[in-house]
């Protein structure tokens, strides 16, 4: 067992495992906190570098591209405090560290972990039911849907159509960027429906606007990450749209004959799509929902994404 205790949290290593717990000192981000203890498959790492520095130094463990859900929905854009696989280390326990970074990477060696992207998840992410308050309203997610209770300050359209409730089977792909301070964020879920209409953050009633409190706003990587993880790996999805409709055709194929790709009829689910979303915002119009000025932008908006 190889295990190093800092202010900034506790990792150990098992020789298959790297159990990963947050500190629980006022220093250590919210983010960390919340999360709470990962475990870590030796399978699922790339690398683990200790960068010593003149006060203090850190460790950071590296994953394989594709392995964990959070790094997926997050694309990278963490904060590098909030960021889990980095662990403050106090400049005396520099022989800790490395011994625990050696560890690491004798384990790799001696299993023959492979560098290149995995095929599956191989952490499970953030347990649910997960329910995090945001400055645009509630976002929750129990595994099967994904349920979102606008606040009294998102936006008159957000509001006119009431609680947001999207099954997993509808989405397509979460899209997360982080409230800066200084930058909006947005946490949006991509359905079928709207994956080529792009409205602004804080007019689309499949989005949260993230424009409060960075802190706590940054908690909502957990529901995109929670939500990633029950979603087709990035790796089944990149080959879905190519392969499918080969597939399709040559299982209806008669013998003897040559496959031939089935036809994609995009162009009317996109037109079918555009036509629906126009008729919702004329009605959010009609009724007094949205002024002629933001029914005027709104539309434009939608008719840019397509």
């Amino acid at each position: 067992m190889a295990e190093i205790i800092q202010r900034d949290g506790t990792w150990a290593f098992d020789g298959s495992t790297v159990r990963i717990t947050p500190g629980l000192h006022r220093s250590v981000p919210l983010f960390r906190q919340t999360y709470g203890e990962i475990t870590v498959p030796l399978e699922a790492v790339s690398g683990i570098v200790y960068e010593p520095e003149r006060k203090r130094g850190r460790l950071r463990l590296r994953l394989r591209e594709g392995a964990d859900p959070l790094l997926q929905a997050t694309g990278g854009r963490l904060p590098d405090a909030a960021d889990p696989y980095r662990l403050t280390v106090d400049i005396d326990r520099t022989g800790v560290a490395e011994y625990v970074a050696e560890e690491i990477r004798h384990a790799l060696l001696l299993d023959q972990i492979p560098k290149e992207p995995a095929k599956a998840f191989l952490l499970a992410g953030p347990p649910v039911p997960v329910s995090v308050r945001s400055s645009d309203g509630v976002v929750s997610f129990d595994g099967a849907q994904v349920r979102i209770d606008w606040a009294d300050t998102s936006d008159r359209v957000k509001r006119a159509t009431g609680p947001r409730i999207i099954a997993v089977g509808d989405l397509v792909q979460v899209e997360w960027l982080p409230n800066s301070g200084y930058e909006d964020g947005f946490l949006r879920f991509v359905t079928r429906e709207t994956v080529f209409s792009k409205l602004p953050p804080e007019k689309d009633p499949f989005a949260l606007d993230l424009w409060g409190s960075a802190r706590r706003d940054l908690l909502t990587a957990l529901v995109a990450a929670a939500v990633t993880a029950r979603l087709p790996h990035p790796s089944l999805r990149a080959g879905e749209h190519v392969d499918r409709p080969q597939q399709l055709s040559a299982a209806t194929a008669g013998p003897g004959s040559v496959p031939v790709p089935a036809p994609v009829p995009a162009q009317a689910d996109h037109h079918d799509v555009l036509l629906r979303r126009l008729r919702e915002l004329g009605e959010l119009h009609r009724d007094g929902v949205l002024t002629d000025e933001e029914f005027a932008a709104t539309k434009a908006a939608v008719l840019r994404g397509f």
